[in-house]
């Protein structure tokens, strides 16, 4: 049977090594791909939930005995948890910017130690984030909230 682990002492191939560019630099792209997907769906949903929190707004004034009231309530109070719920594109938009950046720095890392000798130029090595983690937070409570 082959040994198929590597010494930490020997080089990788530089086949194997822009292989590994690529990959890195795919995940990137896929990250900027999703985090427009989020971005475009936050506005999305925060705009029908703004749309459909003033329509409530409209009815309760027009509620003269309150009894519409009464049944708009837990309807806007349902609403303003889907907002809250909504703030986590701004998280997600964190930690997706963090992981793109890290793995940017990996991949500029690779290509400046393997590819210095390239006919383009000397490598610009994006650096790493300093912070293991740009988001501490790991649930969203309802509280007072602002429809933007």
């Amino acid at each position: 049977m082959k040994n198929t682990t590597r010494s930490h002492s020997a080089p990788l191939s530089l086949i194997v090594a822009a292989d590994l560019q690529d990959h890195l630099m795919s995940a990137c792209n896929d990250l900027d791909r999703l985090q427009d997907l989020l971005a475009d769906a936050s506005t999305v949903l925060m705009d029908s939930f703004r749309g459909a929190a003033e329509h409530l707004i409209e009815h309760r004034r027009a509620d003269v005995d309150g009894t519409l009231t009464a049944l708009l309530d837990p309807v806007h109070h349902k609403l303003g948890s889907a907002v809250t719920a909504l703030q986590f594109h701004d998280l997600t938009a964190q930690l997706i910017q963090h992981t793109h950046s890290r793995l940017r720095s990996c991949a500029d890392r690779l290509a400046c130690e393997l590819f210095a000798d390239d006919e383009d130029g000397q490598a610009v090595v994006e650096p790493a984030p300093l912070r293991p983690n740009p988001v501490t937070q790991a649930e969203m409570d309802v509280g007072s909230i602002e429809l933007f």
